[in-house]
């Protein structure tokens, strides 16, 4: 059972002149930014091209920069016929897997993207919070402590070992400290922008629902594998509500790379900016003798052993 699941990154894998490469190499990419400016109403490649990076990484320019690279990498990849069995997106690349799957066209998605990053950036400057990653625990140990942790919840399984937890400034220090002597190997405080995935997004999700709820599917020509559940989904209803409920809502990002090796998965490509996933493949599945993917397939992948820990939101 050889199967390839194509998986779309989030925010963190941004970079000033992201995309300028597939600019002057594919008409897909100027054709898909000009599709862009007309649903934003800016120039999304002037900001992916040349910044400022404090630009660039403003919510609202993230998400959209993010998707639109990683709708053209789709498109080229589709265009030279490379299969694919499932997707997957890490939250905000949940979208991007939608495009990918046929099951929503390019303009609905990222209208979608641009109310869903103006309603997280609002959420984000009404109520502060943070993340951080703790290295060296489980997800079920990192909740046991957090029970015992007011305004602090786990937001993203990413690999064996590396869980975020996000939530109110205090209550993150708190748990850190709680965590710590809880026996995890480090706490890393992360450089992002507010509470991600904690109950803090609850604005940002009550506005999306009327939004999603406008949204048009068309059929799913490949199953989608939704962060909220980690299970295979190809019905919209079933979508919608993973969409709206990933906002507030932790990534179960390693349980999802679990069920598609279940499914049969043995080649992960990374549809995106950067290498992000694809270091969390790797740690996910290290290179032994009877694990489902092969130190060989790895490297043909490009993957490293690099620490992304900021893949969040």
């Amino acid at each position: 059972m050889n199967k390839v699941a194509w998986i779309f990154p989030g925010q963190a894998s941004q970079y000033v002149g992201m995309a300028s490469d597939l600019h002057s190499d594919f008409q897909q990419a100027g054709e898909l930014f000009n599709r862009a400016e007309e649903v934003l109403g800016f120039d999304l490649k002037e900001v992916c091209f040349n910044g400022p990076n404090q630009v660039l990484v403003q919510t609202r320019y993230t998400q959209p920069a993010i998707f639109v690279h990683s709708c053209i990498l789709n498109s080229i990849l589709k265009e030279k016929g490379l299969k694919k069995d499932f997707v997957a997106g890490h939250s905000l690349g949940e979208y991007s897997a939608l495009v990918s799957s046929g099951a929503l066209n390019f303009e609905s998605a990222l209208e979608a993207v641009k109310y869903r990053s103006q309603f997280m950036q609002e959420a984000c400057d009404e109520n502060k919070g943070t993340m951080a990653a703790v290295m060296g625990m489980e997800l079920e140990e990192v909740q046991q402590v957090l029970e015992k942790v007011e305004g602090a919840t786990s937001a993203n399984y990413n690999s064996p070992g590396q869980v975020a937890i996000s939530g109110e400034v205090e209550a993150v220090q708190k748990a850190s400290e709680a965590l710590l002597s809880a026996g995890a190997k480090r706490v890393i405080p992360l450089r992002v922008g507010g509470a991600y995935h904690s109950a803090l997004m609850e604005p940002a999700r009550e506005k999306m629902e009327q939004v999603l709820e406008n949204l048009n599917f068309s059929r799913f020509s490949v199953p989608v594998i939704a962060n909220v559940s980690a299970e295979a989904v190809t019905d919209e209803d079933t979508m919608r509500q993973m969409l709206s409920r990933q906002i507030t809502s932790p990534v179960l990002w390693y349980p999802s790379l679990r069920k598609m090796v279940e499914l049969g998965v043995n080649t992960f490509i990374e549809v995106g900016p950067g290498k992000v996933l694809q270091g969390l493949v790797k740690r996910s599945f290290p290179p032994k003798g009877d694990e489902p993917l092969s130190e060989e397939k790895l490297r043909a992948l490009g993957v490293d052993r690099s620490e992304d820990l900021e893949a969040l939101e």
